[in-house]
């Protein structure tokens, strides 16, 4: 039976597959590097929260147009193979947007989040991220 834009249901469902597949792997190849960059003090930096006016700049555009896929990979990892949370942190980290720090800090204060995350930074040879 032919579904959305031509495609079966089975066709559907093998892509899907196929991207959690993809994206597992790249996840788990680039994370190390995305938690690298992530600098010591993030967490404890003051912030402004309610500035909307980042999301007009062609920067904050581009980063949320890279972030959001990175982002959706991460919420259907939570029910797919895949490192969900760490990748919804990810995309959060790549977009720009009012209240993006409430958000990491939520997630990052989950219980073992940041625990994870720094453990794979002292495999990296990081120093860990400070509490929030």
């Amino acid at each position: 039976m032919i579904h959305a834009w031509g495609f079966s249901l089975n066709d559907i469902l093998v892509w899907l597959g196929i991207f959690s597949a993809v994206t597992f792997v790249l996840s788990l190849l680039l994370l190390p590097w995305f938690l690298g960059k992530i600098p010591v003090n993030y967490f404890t930096l003051p912030r402004d929260h309610h500035a909307w006016h980042v999301l007009l700049h062609p920067r904050s555009i581009v980063r949320n147009l890279l972030g959001l896929p990175v982002l959706l990979a991460g919420i259907a990892m939570l029910v797919l193979p895949g490192q969900g949370i760490i990748t919804i942190l990810i995309g959060l980290g790549i977009m720009n947007f009012p209240g993006k720090f409430a958000v990491e800090k939520w997630m990052v204060t989950r219980p073992g989040v940041l625990k994870v995350i720094n453990w794979i930074r002292q495999k990296e040879n990081h120093p860990p991220i400070s509490e929030p």
